[in-house]
């Protein structure tokens, strides 16, 4: 990307963290405030908010040429306001004749300066994202626009690393490759007043419907284990006898299940989804499987009438309880802008790829390489501890070069500790590393990687893995 120069006073759209593009102004810091060290940034006051920040320049663009492709991607309503807060301000100045009256320091009536209170800066890790000052405080500027009702640009805790910030291309091809309508700043999610079905509670599906739920949406939950919807019922979920009880009962269902051959039985066997299945009802298959098992599903729920999508997630238990998963949808594009507000409760942002079995190949795609990887860093520890190498001096080494992340730093952790409990099963991994396999097979696409990677995870099957988080995977090598 090309650097951007900008100046004091210049209108952007800014990225902190995992929070979408928001509209800000460049203006000077406080002069006690210290530019972060190592990094080319500029200090950004938010419309709509009283927040202010450092951001990098790679996070900022220009506010004009940009308007258009940010207010397309970006529809909540706080975003909306922050738009029309940034409309007033620019009808202010052009009455002003252009010119802008900085308060910041300015002297009163007396010749006395009126002191300006501390700021509160954001970070990108910032717990709080909150507004910066008490209702009696002034704007920054005089021609500032005044504060709204938005009272902050986030208000959900970031976690781990943040990634470089990506515009959406303009390039349209014929498949299409698009972001969702918002990642969902704190509060902006208006839930859709369609009726939603949630079949499958296990590590991924628990964390989506809490989400679903505390975002105001109406859930109805089933599972095979019934004991497991008891916690939803007390925060809110309607309970469902069957799976087409639910699909009778709801507009949207999605469901979430271990491997094709569950994905398959809910919707096929005795008062599964089929029975419940009507012209308009939609249906949305998360799970991960394979693009035949997907193809089937959408074949025969659209034979009944119904409106398909496929849309697998990326992530882990923590990741889909804090909701940050990462979705990839193709199929019904109808669906797919149905299911919004839902996406926006359960990710931080969604993908649609086009027609039915893309998304079962990407992501298939994606856990081969997750799969792969931790399997390299377990036999990378293991040879550390042969060698007579410190595995926590390799660890530590590891998390200050350019593999470092999130991923790397809780998994290399548990490892050390001991400590294997579940946050994407082993076996699940492994029924992923198979399924990419046999879609490498088919394509006439070599995977010996993922191949080689795949034997080392039936080893830790065999030693009673199965259970355990990936990162068990660890002990093929020690056994």
């Amino acid at each position: 990307m090309a650097t951007v120069h900008l100046r004091i006073g210049d209108l952007v759209w800014g990225k902190l963290g995992r929070y979408p593009p928001w509209p800000g102004k460049v203006v000077s810091p406080p002069k006690d405030l210290k530019k972060p060290r190592g990094k080319k940034c500029h200090f950004v006051k938010f419309f709509g908010t009283e927040d202010h920040a450092w951001i990098k320049v790679e996070q900022l663009k220009p506010y004009h040429p940009h308007k258009e492709e940010m207010i397309k991607i970006n529809k909540g309503k706080r975003f909306q306001q922050a738009v029309d807060a940034v409309e007033d301000f620019l009808k202010k100045k052009e009455k002003q004749g252009g010119k802008e009256q900085s308060s910041e320091g300015k002297g009163d009536s007396k010749g006395k300066k009126t002191p300006t209170k501390p700021l509160k800066i954001l970070e990108e890790d910032d717990e709080d994202l909150s507004a910066l000052k008490d209702p009696s405080e002034k704007d920054l500027t005089d021609s500032d626009p005044e504060p709204s009702s938005v009272e902050r640009l986030g208000g959900l805790g970031t976690t781990g690393p943040v990634s470089g910030f990506k515009w959406e291309s303009s390039d349209t091809r014929s498949t299409s490759i698009q972001a969702a309508d918002s990642t969902a700043i704190n509060g902006s999610i208006t839930p859709t007043d369609k009726r939603i079905g949630f079949l499958g509670l296990g590590l991924m599906g628990s964390g989506i419907v809490s989400n679903l739920l505390k975002m105001g949406h109406v859930v109805t939950v089933w599972n095979r284990t019934v004991e497991k919807c008891d916690l939803f019922i007390q925060e809110g979920a309607r309970l469902g006898r069957t799976p087409a009880e639910v699909v009778s009962m709801c507009d949207i269902t999605f469901s979430c299940v271990s491997d094709p051959k569950a994905a398959r039985d809910l919707v096929l066997g005795p008062s599964g989804v089929l029975q419940g299945i009507r012209p308009g009802k939609c249906y949305v298959e998360m799970s991960t499987v394979d693009p035949e098992t997907i193809t089937e599903l959408s074949q025969v729920i659209s034979s009944r009438g119904g409106r398909f999508l496929e849309a697998p997630v990326a992530g882990s238990q923590q990741v889909s309880n804090e909701g940050m998963l990462v979705i990839l949808a193709a199929g019904d594009r109808t669906v797919y802008e149905d299911c919004s507000s839902c996406f926006q409760a359960m990710g931080k942002t969604s993908f649609f790829l086009g027609e039915v079995g893309n998304a079962a190949r990407m992501m298939l795609i994606l856990n081969m390489v997750q799969g792969s990887f931790m399997a390299t860093i377990a036999e990378g520890l293991t040879l550390a501890q042969a060698t007579g190498q410190s595995q926590h001096t390799f660890l530590d080494i590891l998390s200050q070069g350019q593999m470092a992340s999130t991923f790397v730093d809780q998994k290399c952790q548990n490892i050390l500790q001991g400590n294997f409990k579940p946050d994407y099963y082993l076996k699940h991994i492994q029924k992923d590393l198979r399924l990419a396999i046999s879609m490498g097979d088919t394509a006439n696409h070599p995977t010996p990687m993922a191949a080689a990677a795949n034997e080392v995870y039936k080893r830790a099957k065999a030693l009673d893995q199965s259970d355990n988080d990936m990162s068990a995977v660890y002990r093929a090598y020690i056994h």
